[in-house]
This record gives structure tokens, sequence and C-alpha cells, in this order.
């Protein structure tokens, strides 16, 4: 994949799903899944060529904060994976917030399997003092500093530091960003007793969705970062 041809300079926006690529791909932007696969997603970053201006990690996401509830949205300052730690582009900070003034903002943590229960979270969040967490914002911060591009994160709560995410919601998402419907059906087939929880889980996550959607709206052609 490339930006070959194309004269505009483009925003290139890493997410984890099919489903947040097209809520936040269009106009001035250009998104690639990463599917939780932090080496497959590196890899698919790495060929990439063309104008990019800048690099913006944008999705949902876990709370680890307790006062975040489902829907909020966090703008990150900055990225912390271990002991790395990447600083985000200050003006484009500022434009994101200038477009959702509800929006937190404060530290985003990267791991790279799904935290998928209350005692996960809250060790995360002693540890990092994130508000969130993701699966793509590291990589994406690496390939921004090596590129020597401006790098934002955006991201809606899908599930709050509280809720315990089902097995059929572990399993759920492909390498590609799709959801692997066989996978979910066979952990409902095997364990029933978590269909209330998965439903509760689509619940939380259909809200998240909108919420993106909204956002993507209010921040315009190129998601406040073409004026860079």
């Amino acid at each position: 994949m490339g930006f070959e041809g194309s004269k505009q300079v483009t925003i290139l926006a890493v997410t984890g799903l099919k489903r947040e690529a097209e809520i936040a791909g269009g106009l001035g932007v250009v998104a690639v899944t990463g599917g939780g696969d932090a080496k497959s997603l590196a890899a698919k970053l790495d060929a990439l060529h063309g104008d990019i201006q800048g690099v913006i990690s944008i999705g949902l996401g876990g709370g680890l904060s307790p006062l975040l509830k489902v829907g909020e949205v966090v703008i990150a300052d900055q990225i912390l994976s271990g002991p790395e730690h990447w600083r985000c582009d200050e003006r484009w900070r500022v434009a994101l917030a200038a477009k959702l003034p509800q929006a937190h903002q404060g530290p985003i943590a990267a791991s790279d399997v799904i935290l998928e229960d209350a005692e996960a979270k809250a060790a995360l969040y002693a540890k990092t003092g994130a508000l969130a967490v993701d699966m793509e914002s590291a990589v994406a911060a690496r390939f921004a500093v090596l590129r020597h591009l401006p790098f934002a994160a955006l991201r809606v709560i899908s599930d709050d530091a509280r809720h315990v995410l089902p097995h059929a919601a572990l399993v759920a998402m492909k390498p590609d960003g799709g959801i692997a419907l066989g996978r979910v059906l066979g952990s409902l087939l095997r364990h029933p007793l978590q269909v209330p929880a998965l439903i509760s889980t689509a619940r939380t996550s259909n809200k998240a969705f909108k919420e993106l959607l909204r956002c993507r709206g209010l921040c315009g052609v190129g998601l406040a970062g073409l004026d860079l």
C-alpha cells in the first residue's frame, strides 16, 4: 500500500478494526488497520511510501482511569509503552482539543494484548497513570518518529475500567481488522453463559463507535492535522 500518484498531502490514520478505518478514512486521510497484530501493523506502515504529513492513532480504547465512562474521548499528550514513551505533537493536540472541547487529555498506554478484566486495567493504571489503553498507538508513534512526522492519538472509551470482556469478544478480531464470526460463535457454543456479557459489550462498543463517528465529523478534513 502506498500513496504513489497522489500529489495531495495525506494524514495517515492507524486503527485496529476495519470499522474504525471506515470511520476515520476520507478526504485527506488514508486509514490502515492493525488487527491486533503489532508486527504485521509495523510491516504495513514500513511499506508505505508517499506524501504523508502526519500520523494519528484513532479508534476505540479501553478505559484505565476509573473516572472515564463509555463514550468519553481521550486525546493523548503522550504514549507510554514500558520504558518507552513518545510525546504527541503539541499543535495537533491543541487543534483536536479545540474541535472536541469535552475530551479528556492525558497519557494513553500501549498493550500487546486486550486487557480483559478490571484487575489488569487497574494494574496498568497504577503503573502508568494513563487514562486509556489501546494496541496500535505505540506502533504508530514509533513509525511517526522514524519518519520525522507529527503524531497524535485520539481514542473513544468502549469498555470502562470496571468492564470485563467475555471470551467471545477477546477472539473476535481478525488480522485484517474484521470480525471473526466463526470464532465468536464457537466461543458462544462452548460457553453460552457469556451471552449477556457479549450483548453488553456490543452495546458499549456501538455507543463508542457512534461517538467516534461524531468526533470524525467535528475534526473535519484531515482530522485537524493538515494545517501542521
